[in-house]
């Protein structure tokens, strides 16, 4: 990172982080997650928690600082270089946070945002469900209002922390009427661990071990209706409004590809063949050179999304699903690009690049796969452009033919395509 990039306040925290994942996280900790001995790092959680590092953007009435989102990006650039799984256990608050501190009344923020900065409870998001991925309106976990409580019924999984959280943010189909718009149909409860709540540590995943993903099971779980979060049947809003930093936080994390890229730069220093450092060579020059400049690349973009997010800017959108799409496809490249560095001894776990190979995969499937972020990308950018035409010069009349009647659309054409307005 670079500093002229941060105020003052954003540098001090970012350091603060940096000194806390230097001395407060032991290496054994990810070695132990990494071979799932360690379920969960609740304790990692907790640690976060007492020193006020979690919720960074929260106002301070609930526990957070008050920051912006360019100071939380920082900050999670730096968490980033632990792993997939401790990333991860650091940006649910963040997360969860969101909707309860957007959507949520004052008893639920004192109930559960609260606690949940200071590190005394752990969320997790219940979204995906088996037969659902990128369908998020297509749930079909229920939620059937009976009198003053919800009884919940379905499944849920790929959820991180599902094996260790107290509560969960758990998107239901409480709209059942055949024509209603999909759009309505979908609601956000807040589900606390109890009485037909099966949370079961399930997979074998490749990478990010250690974060306690599993399966969530719901047998006819009452919930109180005070835990609905936001308005009936309006959970889009909720979805959408967790999505940002859902992504953004991907995006952040990611740019924790320089540990990989460091640890290549220090082998390829000490590593003599042929009489010199492999440095030396122009094959190994040009992959670090490479490797560096998809870091800056990332590095900007996801900065750019920041300050948007910060600014309300309209098109923040798009730019946070390009951040999300460029910075999590550069981390994969990176560490490929280290272990290449390294040779056959960056395939073995002597040193961690496996490790943050197996990590970076994940990170372009979840919170949206890179092709869900073109699909956003490119609708968002339609309708940016369509909105925006008038304010250009006519860049088609620069074209020596530009009067040409062999022009495939008329102005009027193209208003018409742009406002979906029908032929006469």
């Amino acid at each position: 990172m670079y500093d002229y990039m941060l105020t003052d306040v954003e540098k001090a925290v970012k350091m603060e982080v940096r000194e806390f994942v230097k001395n407060d996280v032991p290496a054994e900790l990810i070695k132990q997650m990494d071979k799932d001995e360690i379920k969960y790092p609740r304790e990692y959680v907790k640690k976060l928690g007492k020193k006020n590092l979690l919720g960074l953007r929260f106002p301070k009435k609930w526990g957070g600082r008050g920051l912006n989102w360019t100071a939380e990006v920082a900050v999670e650039e730096e968490i980033g270089v632990l792993g997939a799984a401790l990333g991860c256990a650091y940006v649910m608050p963040s997360i969860v946070g969101e909707a309860i501190n957007t959507f949520g009344t004052d008893e639920q923020k004192a109930k559960y945002l609260v606690p949940l900065l200071k590190g005394e409870v752990v969320s997790a998001e219940a979204l995906t469900e088996p037969r659902g991925g990128s369908d998020f309106f297509g749930a079909t976990t229920k939620a059937v209002l009976d009198g003053d409580h919800f009884i919940v019924n379905g499944q849920k999984r790929f959820v991180v922390a599902a094996s260790e959280a107290d509560f969960f943010l758990v998107f239901c189909r409480t709209n059942f009427e055949k024509n209603a718009h999909p759009h309505n149909t979908i609601s956000a409860l807040i589900i606390d661990k109890g009485p037909g709540v099966e949370a079961e540590y399930l997979y074998g995943l490749m990478g990010c071990r250690g974060g306690g993903t599993g399966r969530l099971v719901f047998r006819d779980v009452k919930v109180p209706k005070r835990n609905l979060l936001g308005e009936l049947n309006m959970g889009g809003l909720v979805f959408n409004q967790t999505m940002v930093p859902e992504r953004l936080t991907s995006a952040a994390a990611g740019l924790g590809a320089f540990s990989a890229l460091n640890v290549a730069l220090d082998y390829s220093t000490k590593r003599v063949a042929f009489g010199r450092p492999i440095r030396k060579f122009q094959a190994i020059q040009f992959m670090i050179a490479e490797a560096i400049t998809k870091l800056d690349a990332a590095r900007g973009l996801v900065y750019l999304a920041a300050k948007a997010v910060d600014a309300g800017e309209p098109n923040m959108r798009r730019l946070v699903s390009e951040a999300k799409k460029f910075s999590t496809e550069a981390n994969w490249e990176i560490v490929n690009k280290a272990m290449q560095v390294m040779g056959g001894i960056g395939y073995t776990d002597v040193y961690p690049i496996e490790k943050a190979l197996r990590d970076a995969r994940l990170c372009m499937i979840w919170t949206g796969t890179s092709e869900i972020m073109s699909l956003l990308i490119q609708h968002e950018y339609y309708k940016e452009v369509a909105e925006q035409m008038a304010d250009y010069r006519d860049f088609e009349a620069d074209a020596i033919s530009g009067d040409s009647a062999e022009k495939c659309f008329s102005d009027e054409d193209m208003w018409r395509v742009h406002e979906q307005v029908p032929a006469k």
